[in-house]
């Protein structure tokens, strides 16, 4: 009984050891800088729709945000989370309790285009202004 006790111990620690010799490699997130932010109006195609809240609908108008990301790593970066602030003409916020607008499917290495269609409540003026915007994703797949 104490020989089979000792086997497993034995076994146990060799798999914690070997487990650590050979974990997966962890993906650290890296932060992409978004610069020369600026939007325009969806073709009309994809622009007509409404923004709902509840039970009720408003008419609501779309936009394209387009800029710059810059990626600093060698290594592409996937799922890229895009957080910033809009607020409209009056200085009301266009996404209110939300920072997170979207995300960028794959960001290469260096400076590369993006863009991110949002919808506007329809009552809200421009122009628009945005404000604090960065992203952020990993250089691995993560599960979701």
């Amino acid at each position: 009984m104490q020989f089979r006790a000792l086997v497993i111990v034995i076994l146990s620690a060799c798999m914690w050891i070997l487990g650590g010799l050979y974990a997966p490699d962890a993906f650290a997130l890296t932060q992409i800088k978004l610069s020369n932010l600026s939007y325009h109006e969806c073709p009309t195609e994809v622009g007509a729709g409404t923004v709902s809240s509840g039970a009720t609908s408003r008419a609501a108008n779309c936009f394209i945000v387009t800029g710059k990301a810059e990626n600093p790593t060698n290594k592409p970066v996937v799922n890229a989370d895009i957080f910033g602030r809009i607020y409209d003409a009056n200085n009301d916020s266009v996404m209110q309790n939300r920072t997170r607008l979207g995300s960028i499917e794959s960001v290469p290495p260096g400076i590369s285009d993006f863009e991110l269609r949002i919808t506007v409540a329809a009552n809200q003026p421009t122009p628009l202004k945005l404000e604090q915007f960065k992203a952020a994703g990993f250089t691995g797949k993560v599960r979701r």
